[in-house]
C-alpha cells in the first residue's frame, strides 16, 4: 500500500510538470510563430474562421493569375490595335497621294506596292498570337483567326466571340477581340471588310479601274470608316483594362481586410503570450523545487 501511494504521487508530479513544460513549451511556440492556433480543438470558432479565410485568399491567388492573363491579353490587343491604325493612317496618306490627278500610272503602281505591302502586314497582326499562344483575335480558336479562300483572300476561321474570364466574386471580363469586331464594317450599306477595302484600292492603282485617282477617293471615305471602326473597339478594351484594374484594386483591399483578421482570429497577443508564459515558467519552477523538497523527506525514505 504504502508503494502504491509514493508511486501515485510520483505519477502525479510528473504529470503535472509535463502539463506545464508543453504549456510552456506551447506558449514560446506561439510566440515564434505568431499564432496562437496550433490545433483546431484550441479554438474551433476561429479555426473555422481561419480556414475559411485561407479559402478566400487561395481564391484570391487564383484570380490574380487570371486577372493578370486578361490583362495581358487585352494589351497585347490594344497594342495590335495601335499597330492597325499606324497602317491604317498610312493608307489614307497614299490614297490622298494616289488621288492626285496628275499622278503618272507607274506612280500609281509604286503607291499600289507600298499599299500590298501594308496589307500584308496587317494580315500578320490579325493572326498575332496571345499570352497562350492561341489566336490574338480568334476567340478560342487554336490556330490562326484568318486563313484564305481559294482566291488568296484572308478569311476568318475563328470563333464568334472570345471567352470570358473570371475576375473572382461573381465579376468576369472578356480577355479581347475577335477580328470581325475590328476589321468588319459597313459602307454604303454594303458589308465588306479591311483588307478588301485595301486590296480593292491597290488593285484599282494598279490600273483594275478606268479613273484610278476616282477610286482612290472613294477609298478614302471607307477607310475613315476602318479607321473609327478600329478606335470605338480601341476604346472597349480601354474600359476592359480599367475593369480589371478596378477588381484588382477591390481584391488588394479585400486581401488585406483578410489579413487584418487573420492576424486577430489567429495571430499571438505577444504581450500577453509572455505574460502567461512567464507565469507559467514561475509555477513550473515552484512546482519542481516543491517536488524536489517533499521526495527528499525521511518520511517517503521510511514507507519504502
Amino acid at each position: 500500500m504504502p508503494t502504491v501511494s509514493t508511486s501515485a504521487f510520483y505519477d502525479r508530479s510528473n504529470q503535472d510538470l509535463a502539463a506545464l513544460r508543453a504549456r510552456a513549451d506551447a506558449l514560446q511556440a506561439s510566440i515564434s510563430s505568431g499564432q496562437r492556433l496550433t490545433t483546431g480543438s484550441d479554438d474551433p470558432v476561429a479555426a473555422a474562421r481561419m480556414r475559411s479565410l485561407t479559402r478566400a485568399d487561395s481564391f484570391a491567388v487564383i484570380d490574380t493569375a487570371v486577372a493578370a492573363r486578361a490583362a495581358s491579353d487585352l494589351t497585347l490587343t490594344d497594342q495590335a490595335l495601335s499597330a492597325f491604325t499606324d497602317s491604317l493612317i498610312r493608307v489614307q496618306e497614299l490614297a490622298t497621294q494616289a488621288a492626285n490627278g496628275v499622278l503618272t500610272a507607274s506612280q500609281r503602281a509604286g503607291i499600289a506596292t507600298e499599299i500590298e505591302q501594308i496589307r500584308g502586314e496587317m494580315i500578320r497582326l490579325a493572326n498575332t498570337r496571345d499570352s497562350a499562344g492561341h489566336a490574338l483575335f480568334g476567340g478560342d480558336t487554336p490556330g490562326d483567326a484568318y486563313g484564305f479562300d481559294l482566291a488568296g483572300n484572308p478569311l476568318y476561321q475563328g470563333t464568334p466571340t472570345a471567352s470570358d474570364l473570371p475576375l473572382g466574386d461573381g465579376q468576369s471580363v472578356t480577355r479581347g477581340l475577335t477580328g470581325p469586331e475590328f476589321l468588319n464594317f459597313t459602307v454604303g450599306g454594303s458589308p465588306t471588310d479591311l483588307f478588301a477595302v485595301v486590296k480593292t484600292l491597290s488593285d484599282a492603282l494598279r490600273g483594275a479601274v478606268a479613273d484610278p485617282a476616282q477610286a482612290a477617293r472613294d477609298a478614302l471615305g471607307a477607310l475613315d470608316t476602318g479607321l473609327e471602326t478600329i478606335t470605338t473597339q480601341q476604346t472597349v478594351v480601354g474600359a476592359r483594362l480599367n475593369w480589371i484594374d478596378l477588381n484588382t484594386e477591390r481584391r488588394t483591399q479585400m486581401g488585406q481586410l483578410r489579413t487584418e483578421e487573420e492576424a486577430e482570429v489567429g495571430g499571438t497577443d505577444i504581450a500577453f503570450a509572455i505574460s502567461q508564459l512567464q507565469q507559467t515558467m514561475t509555477v513550473l519552477e515552484a512546482s519542481q523545487a516543491s517536488f524536489a523538497k517533499l521526495a527528499s523527506l525521511s518520511l517517503f525514505d521510511m514507507l519504502r
